[in-house]
């Protein structure tokens, strides 16, 4: 085996933060959101949106109810300058929702950004410039001092730029990028010397956005960060925190949530995560991860296949299977342990009206956010009795007694095993159908006759016998005690009445009720299921169903022991 090569690499520095609080915090509270998918996703795609799906995406947002949403970098190319005019001019955006616009700090692209903001009632100015250790002495070549410089003249010329116009209400916002490989005393530096400039005030706050564009730790030392940040950062009543995480190392949920507990006040982030390498953090995810901890995500997730709809329509990004909350198979269980604890999970929520949501292996309840109950469960060659019941029971009605569980689960083995493939629940069901509804050898039930004198009850019977009409009369202390005696005095078969159950089937299906019998016959015990809106035909018609089934199963013994001599 090679041994990689680890000493090309360092672990990340800790910070010295003996005293950090934020461990023992909860999130109580949805941060401020701001999408920045039409911005850093939109560049990150193969093929960038035009601006009808720009238009698309944006209405998507605002219904969402997102407030603060960066519609692009208006300076850096013209597309995305006639967007925002476009926004603009046809008065597109919402009075509560607040268009972001970003540049780097430079003189002709803080002035083009003005421009394009013309006539907006309000925007965030978000200026950035990078102050990471490898970009000022890799790229740019600069020193600390040169690199306070730009941000420094790129927020004077904002400042006197904004003074300048009385029609838009202009919110500063300032990212030392990539704040992850910032020194933490120099980004406190650089951003005091910004807001030295900007002159917030708590009653009119600016925005300290601090971005992992490259994430390059474990999300507790990226806590640390946050919160070491916010005890030394002296303008701090006046400014709210931003983060805006990728996800490098596939922790950019987990590094937000923490760094909300450690202080932060407003998460940058794109739907499902779209974003450069792997991506910016997954705005849907967090937002569901407060839902499903009680906490009001302000997000409206309800319809989630409408938005992994449009999110794909117009991005041209394919979802995940597997993606938190959303993929195709995240309510999907094919193991049959999963499939058994899901579907007694269900039954007991829905008995017991139980206040809150607690379903083995399902984190929220698929249906708050616009799923069907239809591909909880998917039944293949791992699944168990379990998971065919829930099916039979949730997608058609019929709510088999738990002996019949593993009987009817042979079937669906034996099926699975010949296709190697999962079974759509229609084709579960047209299994059940042969197995219970459909066996007419050798005794087809024609009609019935049943009348009851006090306690005893007389049934008369028309079958068919392998073909040939036949009346079998019976009388006993019920309908199936009277076929029952009624078919071993006429000598068709000798059999043992081990249990019975009953239910009301519901509207899907075209009959009422539902019956299921299960009997011994020669030590071959088998269940018969009948339905009919008359109960007690619909029992009459069970037995019959299990007899044929014991005489079949009988006979497929006998043949096999034939072949075998």
């Amino acid at each position: 085996m090679k041994t990689m090569p680890i000493k090309k690499y360092r672990a990340f520095s800790p910070v010295d933060l003996p005293d950090r609080q934020w461990p023992g915090r909860t999130i109580t509270q949805a941060p401020i959101w701001c999408s920045v998918d039409l911005r850093d996703g939109n560049q990150a795609l193969k093929i960038p949106m035009n601006l009808e799906e720009k238009l698309i995406f944006f209405q998507l947002l605002t219904d969402l109810g997102f407030k603060e949403i960066e519609v692009g970098f208006p300076a850096a190319a013209e597309v995305e300058y006639q967007f925002l005019r476009k926004l603009i001019e046809d008065d597109l955006i919402p009075d509560d929702v607040t268009v972001q616009v970003l540049t780097q700090s430079r003189e002709e692209l803080i002035t083009k950004t003005f421009a394009g903001l013309e006539n907006a009632k309000r925007a965030i100015f978000h200026l950035y410039n990078s102050t990471s250790t490898l970009q000022r002495e890799v790229v740019f070549k600069m020193n600390r001092r040169e690199i306070i410089d730009i941000a420094v003249n790129g927020t004077r010329q904002i400042r006197q730029q904004a003074d300048e116009i009385n029609d838009t209400d202009i919110i500063f916002e300032y990212s030392p990028e990539s704040f992850t490989g910032t020194e933490l005393e120099f980004a406190i530096d650089i951003c005091e010397a910004v807001m030295d400039v900007w002159q917030p005030t708590p009653e009119k706050k600016a925005i300290i956005n601090l971005p992992a564009t490259v994430e390059m730790s474990t999300p507790n030392i990226f806590a640390d960060m946050i919160e070491w940040f916010c005890n030394h950062f002296s303008w701090r009543d006046s400014v709210i925190i931003s983060l805006h995480t990728h996800n490098d190392r596939g922790t950019g949920v987990a590094a937000t949530e923490l760094g909300l507990m450690a202080g932060a006040d407003r998460v940058e982030g794109t739907l499902f995560g779209c974003g450069e390498r792997t991506g910016n953090v997954d705005i849907v995810n967090l937002a569901l991860n407060l839902f499903s901890q009680g906490v009001d995500p302000c997000l409206d997730f309800t319809e989630i296949n409408n938005v992994a709809d449009v999110f794909m329509k117009c991005t041209k990004m394919p979802i995940h299977p597997r993606h938190p909350y959303v993929g195709e198979l995240v309510y999907t269980a094919f193991s049959g342990s999963h499939q058994d604890a899901i579907k007694k999970g269900m039954d007991v929520y829905d008995e017991k009206a139980i206040r809150y949501w607690a379903v083995p292996y399902l984190p929220i309840d698929p249906g708050d956010v616009g799923r069907t109950y239809e591909k909880i469960i998917q039944i293949n060659s791992q699944s168990g009795k379990g998971g065919v019941a829930y099916i039979i029971e949730y997608d058609f009605g019929y709510k088999m007694p738990k002996d019949m569980h593993p009987e009817f689960g042979q079937v669906i083995q034996r099926e699975t095993d010949i296709t190697g493939k999962d079974l759509p629940s229609a084709r579960i069901f047209e299994l059940f159908r042969s197995e219970y509804l459909t066996v007419t050898e050798p005794f087809l039930f024609r009609n019935c006759e049943i009348q009851t004198k006090g306690a005893t009850t007389r049934v008369k019977v028309e079958l068919e016998v392998n073909g040939l009409s036949q009346i079998v009369e019976g009388e006993g202390n019920g309908p199936l005690d009277a076929l029952g005696n009624g078919i071993k005095q006429s000598n068709l078969a000798q059999f043992k009445l081990i249990s019975y159950s009953e239910h009301a089937l519901e509207q899907k299906t075209s009959s009422s009720a539902a019956a299921y019998i299960r009997i011994e016959k020669k030590g071959i015990k088998r269940y018969g299921v009948g339905v009919d809106p008359n109960i007690s035909i619909a029992s009459i018609k069970a037995l019959i169903c299990a007899l044929n089934r014991a005489i079949l199963n009988e006979k497929s013994e006998i043949s096999s022991a034939e072949l075998k001599n």
